[in-house]
């Protein structure tokens, strides 16, 4: 397994990390033995880096990821939860940082958790789900520092998602080390500029914001939330198709768009489109980790195997951006 030094940080973590999300549903729907067997596999690959939050399953996921990894003990497990403050939150951040870590620690049976991620989106005003930019920097980061300052977590992140200008002005404010951003075949603007009119959310280049801040990426929405698998039945522990993040404004728009990438199979540059799609998403040095949802242990099995091939070749990415080019123009 590749192990990448994440950000500024200086920990190294596997370039696969264990998503433990409600979409792909195996942490939070699955059977515990499932569970218990496929973190053991996981870990028995290299994979050290596992990714929760209370809001996956309301509390499900985090505990029993807390049971496994209780049942497994493993050495060096990096572990990540979040908060989405509710709006009435807002108005009282430490207090409900503190609350939510304070239970997300329980749940997990740990001491302290190693990054902490704001979830909810950040735009410039903020209202509704949302959390403005300057409150991410002038509360949101004070508060997390503080509880880092009592031993309850290591690293500061957030969810890069929301409004492309505001995210970066809190990447850009130097306060948190680690971010989830949302790169994927359908929406590569975290790392290259958009043809015009191109059908997605433009992330601006945001892994040039990552790099010269010196943080920690966290790899999300790889499959486009199950799309990028090109099929449309759905495992029975998956939740029902997600609404897409960042890229077409339907999940089938994301999934007959995904169809269109193919060729990388038929052409020989992928085994399937899932792993061009894995592959992918490692390809950019800015990557320090990448979750894949996850269902059952033959779903990260084909993960891991795509992520131990390493990145695409040269002709695959040229040939991704021909066919990315092929979308502008398109109705989001």
């Amino acid at each position: 397994m590749e192990m990448r030094v994440f950000g500024r940080s200086g920990i190294k973590i596997s370039i696969l990390g264990f998503g433990c999300g409600a979409v792909g549903g195996l942490m939070v729907r699955g059977a515990p033995a499932d569970q218990e067997r496929t973190i053991g596999k996981a870990l028995d690959a290299g994979v050290n880096y596992f990714d929760t939050a209370v809001q996956y399953g309301n509390g499900a996921s985090e505990r029993n990821l807390g049971r496994v990894l209780k049942a497994l003990k493993p050495k060096g497990a990096v572990i990540g939860t979040k908060i989405g403050f509710r709006p009435e939150e807002l108005s009282r951040v430490e207090e409900a940082a503190s609350r939510s870590l304070e239970g997300s620690l329980q749940r997990l049976g740990l001491e302290r958790v190693d990054i902490f991620h704001l979830h909810n989106p950040i735009t410039a005003a903020g209202g509704g789900d949302a959390i403005s930019a300057r409150q991410a920097i002038d509360e949101v980061a004070p508060a997390f520092d503080k509880l880092r300052r009592q031993g309850k977590l290591r690293f500061l992140g957030i969810t890069a998602v929301g409004e492309t200008e505001a995210v970066k002005e809190v990447l850009d404010s130097r306060l948190f080390d680690a971010a989830q951003v949302v790169y994927n075949i359908l929406n590569p603007s975290a790392a290259r500029a958009l043809p015009s009119n191109y059908p997605a959310q433009d992330y601006g280049r945001l892994f040039e914001h990552t790099q010269a801040a010196g943080v920690g990426v966290v790899g999300i929405r790889v499959l486009a939330g199950g799309a990028l698998s090109g099929l449309a039945e759905r495992h029975p522990v998956a939740s029902p198709a997600p609404a897409p993040i960042g890229s077409a404004n339907s999940y089938d728009a994301d999934l007959a768009r995904a169809r269109r990438l193919l060729p990388l199979v038929q052409e020989g540059l992928a085994g399937s489109l899932a792993e061009a799609a894995t592959r992918f998403a490692i390809s950019h040095p800015a990557m320090g980790t990448i979750l894949v949802g996850m269902a059952a242990e033959e779903q990260f099995g084909a993960a891991l195997a795509a992520a131990e091939k390493g990145p695409l070749p040269q002709a695959a990415l040229d040939r991704i951006a021909a066919l990315q080019d092929g979308f502008a123009g398109e109705a989001r």
